[in-house]
């Protein structure tokens, strides 16, 4: 690691506890470690983030000695903390909020209600724009209390304990997931004469060579990633 790599990702992490951890997207990242990092590096402004709200603004002009600016508008308005709940007469229990919320704050099963356990809620609304019935609506959760004021410390910490925990699991069940795919294209290549209506020998050969160069080419691409 370079010098200079040290310093900024020691300014990112410093960033990042500074943050609300709502893992929102709407300051234009996928999650609030990505805006830390582009913060961090000078390729985004500090005033992006509207569930930390002004106050947020100011803690991040602290740590990154640049200075306090209004909230920028164009990714949204500091307001009021909001939790969600789902009409359980309109649910159908398609799931798709289920993967999209970051905390883990919705139960349900395919085709069974949903519920939210309104402690996990952090307001990110993701979940509403995924919904095909348009069964889950907001409430207000603090009152006149806006950014900062709205929303603790602790509920930041477990927001985001609660986010990493959802993303090493889909980590694991991705690796998982492709762990199961090459076993079974290993046992198709095993005897690909009875995976195949193909009978002449030499193109069983050729289709065989194909796979085996497609597989190194995923082996190839992962270690790349890794």
């Amino acid at each position: 690691m370079s010098s200079l790599a040290q310093p900024l990702g020691q300014l990112a992490a410093r960033i990042l506890d500074a943050l609300p951890q709502t893992q929102c997207t709407r300051c234009g990242y996928p999650d609030c470690a990505a805006y830390a990092q582009a913060i961090a590096v000078g390729e985004s402004d500090i005033n992006q983030c509207p569930p930390g709200g002004q106050e947020g603004v100011v803690r991040l002009a602290h740590i990154t000695a640049r200075p306090a600016k209004p909230l920028n508008p164009e990714f949204g308005v500091e307001a009021v903390r909001q939790v969600v709940f789902i009409d359980e007469n309109w649910c159908i229990g398609c799931t798709l909020c289920l993967d999209a919320c970051p905390t883990d704050a919705i139960m349900g099963s395919n085709k069974r209600m949903h519920t939210v356990i309104e402690a996990y809620c952090n307001g990110c609304e993701l979940c509403l724009p995924v919904c095909p019935v348009d069964c889950i609506k907001l409430e207000n959760a603090s009152g006149d209390a806006t950014g900062w004021a709205a929303w603790s410390q602790p509920q930041a910490d477990l927001s985001r304990t609660r986010y990493a925990a959802k993303t090493e699991r889909g980590v694991l069940a991705k690796a998982e997931h492709g762990q199961k795919q090459q076993a079974e294209v290993k046992a198709t290549l095993a005897d690909l004469a009875a995976h195949s209506r193909i009978t002449d020998p030499a193109v069983l050969d050729h289709k065989r060579a194909i796979i085996e160069a497609a597989m190194a080419r995923a082996r190839s691409k992962r270690a790349g990633l890794d």
